[in-house]
């Protein structure tokens, strides 16, 4: 027995060992700038270039200016996410139904697109979306001359939902997949006709899922800002747009980081708040299932 317990001790301790160069890694590249983005949001420098600590950054967060941004940012991204919902549950559902075979190909379709750069799918958008664009075109062969809808608020929103739609099918199919046949048999036994079986025992079970989803879509589309740049053309600025034209720009490091700790804050209150609906939802589905 005490044998035993030196083995352990030991294998613990290779284990430990082998965690130093992913610790390392995370100090480095995550700790690090993320301390210097704290120390930027609590200095400024006074007109002899002396630094100084201040809460002000964080107070020009809040001015009316900035609010709007935010608004627009969180009403855009709940919109987005709103829309992945209804675009991809059905789809996930859908393709949940097919044998494994078809499934998997139509999942495999959804990923590609994801193989190729982000930007040059945005880009691709300004082709269909612009005023001589294949939309426009094709609308004009039914005698419809539409006004370009690119570089408007829409654009910005098709460009969200086409790049983090699969965000959304990916965890509820996966959720979908799980979910125990015998269930759904036992309720048609039951007498449940096939809305009363989605109703009841299918979408409950895939609530998790679901949640996923909208964690997965959300946080991307609130801190987003290469859609936005080109779909929106300037003119629909995000706090992703805000925060990068700081650093970028303008040259405000202080406040720039003071936009990126309120942003991080807010995401972790929204994650929390997501994660604390889950574990709710699963308790739910586990009592149900006792």
């Amino acid at each position: 027995m005490k044998n035993k317990r030196i083995r352990t001790t030991e294998v613990d301790k290779k284990e430990a060992r082998l965690a130093y160069p992913y610790a390392a890694w995370s100090l480095i590249f995550i700790v690090v700038p993320l301390v210097l983005v704290v120390f930027y949001s609590l200095t400024q420098k006074d007109a002899d270039g002396n630094l100084f600590f201040t809460m002000s950054n964080y107070g020009d967060v809040f001015e009316p200016l900035f609010l709007k941004v935010f608004g627009r940012s969180f009403l855009l991204s709940g919109i987005a996410t709103l829309a992945c919902i209804l675009i991809g549950y059905p789809v996930a559902y859908i393709i949940s139904q097919m044998n494994l075979k078809k499934g998997g190909i139509l999942i495999l379709l959804f990923i590609l697109p994801m193989w190729m750069n982000f930007l040059l799918r945005t880009y691709a958008w300004i082709a269909i979306l612009g005023k001589h664009g294949l939309l426009n075109n094709l609308l004009g062969l039914f005698g419809i001359h539409p006004s370009s809808i690119l570089y408007t608020s829409m654009a910005v929103l098709l460009g969200m939902v086409y790049n983090f739609l699969p965000f959304m099918v990916l965890p509820i199919y996966t959720t979908l997949q799980k979910i125990d046949k015998d269930l759904i048999n036992a309720a048609r036994d039951l007498g449940a006709n096939s809305f009363t079986v989605f109703r009841k025992v299918v979408f409950p079970l895939s609530m998790p899922g679901v949640m996923s989803g909208i964690t997965m879509v959300f946080m991307p589309c609130v801190t987003t800002f290469a859609i936005s740049r080109l779909l929106g053309g300037g003119k629909t600025m995000l706090v992703g747009d805000l925060i990068e034209q700081q650093f970028t720009t303008v040259g405000d490091w202080n406040f720039g980081s003071s936009l990126s700790i309120v942003m991080m804050i807010i995401i972790l209150i929204s994650m929390a708040i997501m994660n604390k609906i889950d574990r709710n939802v699963e308790g739910g589905e586990s009592n149900a299932k006792k």
